[in-house]
């Protein structure tokens, strides 16, 4: 049983499309999405300097293409479902991309989605100045009761004893200077508080839009950052979608509910790594692998068909 997995923001790195723009089909998978969102998706994927990459409203729509394209380009015609893939889950924004893996969205809605996602939460972290830090270690009930100290809220549970806290910039400049005893903290290159009560003007932004689209029911497994739940309905999952903007990712529940379903393998879509990396911890004796430039898909289409 073979799942595909989608990352979120801060994965993508200058230049990282240059070598699959060498690659008819994704160039053209990205074109289209790049026609139908307005942002300049080749430009930012190959010149663009990090800094301007990181800047919400072009990382989230650069990330979901990407990610689209490479399963399209993998894919060649084939659903998800005719492929042989059992299921699908994505990582903060990389949700929006398992929502067009899965047939909830069309690739065209899916870039429209998250260019007005990534616009609303741009213009809800301009508000106040606020940040995200990786926390590595320590007991998880010690670290939230710190962040519930400093008014810092848990953003990310990436499993593996890693939790993403996020708030003002004040106080994570304060958990950084004095962490828990036996944890590390690793201040993270974004533009606000992710996953926070400082996102809810993105979610009302967001919950008006998505009453105007249009959605279908997954054609395979779909597990939400809610609670890693299998959702089954294409409306609740968007519903999900909008609320987790300003809720936390649980992806540690997302890869537990994968290993009770019985996947056997994982692939990760480009721009990957960060969620194998996790895997490998997190999810003992399931194959992995990251497909991070052309030269992986052949391996992609080879684990597919050994996993049926």
């Amino acid at each position: 049983m073979i799942v595909v997995v989608c990352p979120g923001q801060g994965s993508q790195t200058p230049g990282f499309l240059a070598p699959w723009l060498e690659i008819p089909e994704f160039k053209s998978s990205i074109q289209l999405m790049q026609n139908a969102s307005g942002i300049d998706l080749v430009s930012h994927g190959t010149i663009s300097d990090a800094d301007t990459i990181r800047d919400t409203a072009v990382a989230q729509p650069l990330i979901v293409a990407a990610g689209v394209a490479t399963m399209q380009t993998l894919l060649q015609g084939e659903s998800a479902h005719e492929a042989g893939i059992a299921g699908v889950s994505g990582h903060s924004v990389g949700e929006i991309t398992a929502a067009v893996v899965s047939g909830v969205f069309d690739a065209e809605t899916g870039i429209k989605f998250v260019n007005e996602r990534g616009q609303a939460m741009a213009k809800a972290a301009a508000l106040e100045p606020t940040s995200m830090a990786a926390i590595l270690g320590g007991d998880q009930s010690e670290v939230e009761a710190k962040l519930a100290e400093l008014e810092l809220e848990p953003a990310n549970y990436n499993g593996s004893g890693q939790i993403v806290a996020a708030g003002s910039v004040a106080a994570i400049n304060e958990l950084q200077a004095n962490p828990l005893a036996g944890t590390r903290v690793i201040p993270l290159q974004v533009a606000g508080a992710f996953h926070t009560r400082f996102m809810k003007p993105a979610v009302e932004t967001l919950r008006a839009y998505s009453e105007t689209v249009a959605i279908q029911d997954p054609t395979v497994k779909l597990w939400s950052n809610n609670g890693g739940r299998e959702v089954s309905s294409g409306s609740e999952f968007v519903e999900l979608l909008v609320n987790q903007v300003s809720s936390p990712v649980r992806w540690d529940l997302c890869m537990a509910a994968m290993v009770e379903a019985g996947v056997t393998a994982l692939i990760e879509l480009a721009p990957a790594g960060t969620l194998v990396g996790l895997a490998k911890r997190a999810m003992p004796g399931i194959e992995t692998l990251a497909v991070k430039t052309p030269e992986n898909l052949e391996a992609a289409l080879s684990l597919i068909n050994n996993h049926r």
